[in-house]
């Protein structure tokens, strides 16, 4: 057998895609379990790739000794532009891959669209997935039914440069409002570097500013949510994160359109003194021009000594209801989510296991893991568990608003209240 993995550029393709995917109107599944050919998988492209890549690799060539005549093509797509390419792939399952790396908060809308495979009995029977924490598990979990199979887990943290801390005499931020001072006073004393790297388009960066302040995304449950991104304490969080928008630290000409990879980006390069950043930022910062000159700490909340709540991140892998050969992409989807993977993972790029065993084991042989595991630990939230989530999301809503107020275009109440709107309006459609 030959086995293939080929990294596919697509970037011509993606421009197509994001211009033009139709609405998703539900998939079939295909009546077919072919137990050889090519199967396809997209998975995310990272900040610094190659590690992943190296494991990924290292999984398809187990996978070539267990299967005769099956070949992998691997394409690396851009997270930032997944909603478009795969909700055109749900519509499309002739061009569709059979397997899939997936944001754990697509999960609901993908289920609604059809376009995942429920594979409740695979994972029952897959003998690793009993020690899967339970906050990984409900995160491939809809009514009941599992739909993947849990990737790694990730949060986010302050990543600060212990080389311009020292040299200008300060402390590390203890509150959000020193955080933004801080930012402030090193973009006035150094004014080629961001303070803090932001990103109009950084949603997750921007939630634990919102949550800290006692704020929420929405409120409800069991599929019935309404807005809240509009009550007076989030009003507080998103001020709060666009005050870091301006000349005084990352202009908003440059920032607005930053989303997370480039704030990473900037803070690896050396452009910026403050990012945050995830547990799996670790390898693309190390990869870096600060490697060796900084450090991470919880991001603090409003009260010193609080941490502020962290998005409960992470990925997942699912198989395509319209795949035509189910067997291997379970298997396949298995050996990648494998503890074996999980830990190698996390040895080239920092991912969080998502099983309880793995994750202990690393906690105790990497000291970078302890301020990441204090986030997980003190607090973290989720988006709402609605298949409106994905439409939100795709469609920028909280982008839009974070970029109408660091422009002038808004003021953060209209801005608010507009993305409330939205919100609402997805909410309702969702059903």
């Amino acid at each position: 057998m030959k086995l293939s993995a080929r990294l596919v550029a697509a970037a011509a393709v993606l421009a197509t895609a994001a211009a033009c995917a139709p609405q998703t109107s539900g998939t079939s599944s295909s009546d077919k379990d072919e137990k050889s050919g090519t199967l396809r998988v997209w998975l995310f492209q990272e900040v610094s790739n190659k590690p992943k890549e190296q494991v990924v690799d290292s999984v398809l060539a187990e996978f070539e000794k267990a299967h005769k005549d099956t070949e992998v093509t691997v394409e690396y797509i851009p997270v930032e532009t997944r909603a478009q390419r795969i909700k055109a792939a749900f519509n499309d399952p002739k061009s569709a891959p059979d397997l899939i790396e997936y944001g754990n908060t697509d999960t609901a809308g993908y289920v609604k669209d059809g376009g995942l495979a429920d594979v409740t009995e695979e994972f029952a029977d897959w003998s690793e997935a009993k020690d899967t924490d339970p906050t990984a598990r409900q995160s491939v979990t809809v009514d009941g039914k599992v739909y993947g199979a849990p990737y790694f887990v990730g949060v986010r943290a302050l990543y600060y440069r212990t080389d311009v801390f020292d040299e200008l005499g300060l402390d590390v931020p203890k509150t959000q409002a020193e955080l933004i001072s801080t930012a402030k006073e090193i973009h006035a004393a150094k004014p080629e570097l961001y303070g803090i790297a932001v990103g109009g388009a950084y949603t997750y960066g921007a939630m634990p500013f919102i949550w800290a302040h006692g704020g929420e995304l929405a409120t409800g449950k069991g599929g019935s949510y309404a807005s809240a991104i509009d009550s007076a304490d989030a009003r507080k969080g998103i001020e709060a994160y666009t005050s870091l928008f301006g000349d005084d630290n990352c202009p908003a000409a440059k920032c607005a359109g930053m989303g997370g990879n480039d704030t990473v980006t900037a803070f690896a390069s050396g452009k910026a003194a403050m990012a945050i950043g995830g547990d799996f930022s670790h390898a693309a910062v190390e990869a870096g021009k600060v490697k060796g000159k900084y450090a991470v700490v919880p991001l603090p909340g409003v009260e010193a000594g609080s941490i502020a709540p962290a998005f409960a991140g992470g990925n997942n892998l699912g198989v395509l209801k319209s795949t035509a050969h189910r067997t291997l992409a379970v298997d396949l989807m298995e050996r990648l989510a494998s503890k074996k993977a999980q830990g190698a993972l996390f040895e080239g790029m920092g991912f969080l296991p998502t099983f309880s065993d793995v994750r202990e084991q690393v906690a105790a042989k990497e000291s970078f893991v302890k301020p990441f595991a204090e986030t997980l630990a003190a607090d973290t939230k989720f988006v709402p568990a609605s298949p409106a989530w994905a439409q939100i999301d795709s469609s920028l809503v909280l982008p839009t608003m974070f970029q109408e107020v660091v422009s002038g275009k808004k003021g953060v109440d209209a801005a608010a209240r507009d993305a409330a709107e939205k919100m609402n309006a997805a909410f309702g459609s969702a059903g």
